[in-house]
């Protein structure tokens, strides 16, 4: 009989110590390491045109290494475990005695219950736009504001993983605090706190801003297949799944009616007026000689710089920018 690939799993390494490094440490040793396997492209940039939500994370918690693999991930995340039996940090290896699996099928979809979610790691909603909206409402309107950034990140992650979800997407915030956190220079506003939803979520995936940062990283208080470390304060025995009530309060939500559809500018018939003078301007300009050996050799120098730009997505330096909060 065939066997069916889940939809998304969560690996946790059992390491034989602490894991004390950061998730962008743990991506370079996997691609330094493993450069031959298929987790690789996940990891280095190569698909982030492709998938525009990650289907391979690599998160730390409690000092230990979680990979989370999400439809196209899940077979170059099992492929990998199979093979890994140390890390080599450089001052540091670091050996796996065993790893444990939590598969999950029937994901990203909606459900007729609420289910409730934590976030471990701080959850940005907030982006410089987002956050200028955000601070001019008042605390009746700001848990409203956000379970509508949460309804359209879900509806996004299930579009974005093949999935047309007709259903109306159900959200409530329970944040510890309405006033966000302030994250480094790009204007980002966290939370912490837990979250209601009708939509199935797999564990430790990411949501809002940073999530290849591990930012957003949530958990599921009704999955019974959750990997639970021992000693940890989460118990998934104690939570119910709840009926809808609309008229609850603080309970709103989304359908993919509400999803933004970005739209091509037209160009007025002044910016036409413009483009046909610059142009008349340009023919003009060809018809003179020029000296344009600097000029090639600017413009080469500054597609240089672009390329590099790119491929410094996965770079020590620009990982090292991102790490500095």
């Amino acid at each position: 009989m065939e066997s069916i690939t889940p939809e998304s799993i969560v690996v946790r390494l059992i390491a034989d110590k602490p894991v004390r490094k950061t998730p962008y440490q743990v991506k370079g040793v996997f691609m330094k390491q493993f450069s031959d396997e298929k987790i690789v492209p996940f990891l280095d940039g190569r698909f982030r045109n492709k998938y525009l939500y990650p289907r391979v994370q690599v998160k730390i918690l409690n000092e230990q290494i979680y990979i989370i693999g999400l439809k196209e991930g899940v077979n170059p995340v099992l492929s990998l475990v199979d093979n890994v039996k140390s890390f080599n940090f450089g001052n540091i290896t670091i050996g796996i005695e065993k790893y444990d699996v939590e598969e999950n099928n029937d994901q990203f979809i909606p459900t007729e219950k609420l289910l409730r979610y934590k976030f471990i790691i701080p959850w940005i909603a907030l982006n410089k736009s987002t956050g200028g909206k955000y601070r001019f409402l008042t605390d009746q309107e700001k848990p409203l504001f956000l379970n509508k950034l949460l309804g359209l990140n879900l509806l996004f992650l299930s579009k974005e993983l093949g999935l047309d979800t007709k259903s109306k997407i159900y959200t409530k915030v329970c944040l510890d605090n309405l006033i966000p956190e302030k994250i480094d220079e790009n204007g980002w506003g966290a939370f912490t706190g837990e979250f209601k939803t009708n939509f199935i979520i797999p564990n430790y995936i990411g949501l809002g801003n940073g999530i290849t940062r591990g930012y957003g990283t949530l958990f599921s208080l009704n999955n019974p297949n959750s990997l639970i470390t021992e000693g940890s304060k989460e118990n998934v025995d104690e939570y119910i799944q709840e009926d809808i009530n609309e008229e609850e309060e603080g309970l709103s939500f989304v359908t993919k009616d509400d999803v933004p559809i970005l739209k091509k500018r037209k160009k007025s018939n002044k910016s036409k007026k413009r483009y046909a003078q610059n142009k008349k301007r340009k023919n003009t300009n060809n018809n003179r000689p020029h000296n344009n050996t600097h000029r090639i050799e600017k413009k080469n120098q500054t597609n240089t710089n672009d390329l590099d730009d790119d491929s410094k997505f996965n770079s020590a330096e620009y990982h090292q920018k991102q790490h500095d909060l």
